[in-house]
């Protein structure tokens, strides 16, 4: 192992993949050997899981990398990165592992490749403990988009827990540099849209009891518009059964804030939609730019930007206080996160 590889705790902070993926990906981008020790250690399955594994062996593909300790369960990875190749990697959790995550992963590191980049990503598209597909489309596509980020991406199939078996098809144009951002006023809140699906042998009701849900429940509290979550049957393009809702609210500014929720066996339809509703009420009552999923999510980017960027925030979650600490490790960045400002060539406040 190279002795310039930089050595980062996997269990800090968060101690979650989120830190393997903040890593892995710098450390492409940036062309640092990494050295990931104690990973995921505090976990009740500890080391990596199918889906962590995945994107270790996807960013590896992206730039021509050494791997080493990369099997399931591993606590210790070393990632020695090579020159960024454009074209076709494809990469399957053969799980429900979540191919958002592989998204975010790859995406960083497909931006600074010499051409254009085709990812095939396969496993749960709207899966537990991570964002859903429409998140990553709806919310952070076109947050990201300001950085001068630009990918298309073209659903193939959806897949849910426990089987998996969806598909996504992402296209990546590279950039010279990113653009830093700065997002400070909110506005008001100009729209609330959603959608509540139903996929397999889920019987429609779900969706639109879903749907009703979520809506009585924000009408306690936003009163004056007019909030079309659509109820949903996912018909050819979906394999295996699962139901789930996302409610998204627009400022006037362009912010962008979400609320999401997957069903669960025993769980009551009405239950999901209220959980979705109040996730999205809690995001827009701080004020705040972004929600609480996207401010980590945007870290990465924030460090790479040329210049300093500027977001405000609700309260600062450990897992973007987790990003910025790698980001500091494997880059001349610095972040400043009081409670709602991160300034990192990265302010959040």
């Amino acid at each position: 192992m190279d002795s310039a590889a930089v050595e980062i705790d996997g269990s800090v902070m968060e101690g979650g993949g989120q830190i393997l993926r903040v890593s892995a990906a710098l450390s492409c981008i940036t062309g640092t050997a990494i050295k990931i020790a104690k990973i995921r250690a505090g976990r009740s399955s500890p080391g990596l899981r199918p889906q962590h594994l995945t994107g270790l062996q996807l960013v590896s593909d992206l730039c021509s990398g050494g791997l080493q300790g990369a099997s399931i369960g591993s606590t210790d990875i070393s990632l020695t990165p090579g020159k960024i190749r454009s074209g076709n990697h494809t990469a399957d959790t053969t799980t429900a592992g979540s191919v958002c995550l592989l998204l975010q992963v790859a995406l960083p590191c497909a931006l600074f490749a010499d051409g254009v980049s085709q990812l095939c990503l396969k496993g749960g598209t709207n899966a537990e403990m991570a964002p859903q597909i429409d998140y990553t489309l709806k919310v952070f596509k076109p947050i990201v988009e300001k950085f001068g980020v630009h990918f298309d991406c073209n659903i193939r199939m959806r897949g849910y827990y426990p089987k998996g078996g969806g598909e996504v098809a992402v296209t990546v144009n590279p950039v010279k540099e990113l653009q830093p951002v700065t997002m400070t006023e909110r506005g008001t809140i100009a729209k609330i849209y959603g959608r509540a699906f139903v996929a397999g042998v889920l019987p429609f009701k779900l969706a639109k009891d879903m749907s009703a849900a979520a809506v009585r429940t924000i009408r306690k509290e936003i009163k004056e518009l007019y909030i079309n979550i659509q109820p949903l049957q996912e018909k050819e393009k979906a394999y295996g059964n699962g139901n789930g809702i996302i409610v998204i609210a627009e400022s006037s500014t362009g912010c962008l804030f979400a609320g999401s929720a997957l069903g669960k066996k025993g769980v009551y339809a009405d239950k999901i939609g209220i959980e979705a509703a109040e996730m999205l009420l809690r995001n827009i009552r701080h004020n705040g730019c972004v929600d609480e999923f996207l401010q980590d999510q945007l870290i990465i980017f924030m460090a790479l930007a040329k210049g300093t960027s500027r977001i405000r925030t609700g309260t600062v979650t450990l897992h973007t206080r987790t990003a910025i600490h790698i980001a500091e490790q494997l880059t001349q960045v610095r972040g400043h996160g009081h409670d709602n400002i991160a300034n990192a060539n990265v302010s959040f406040y």
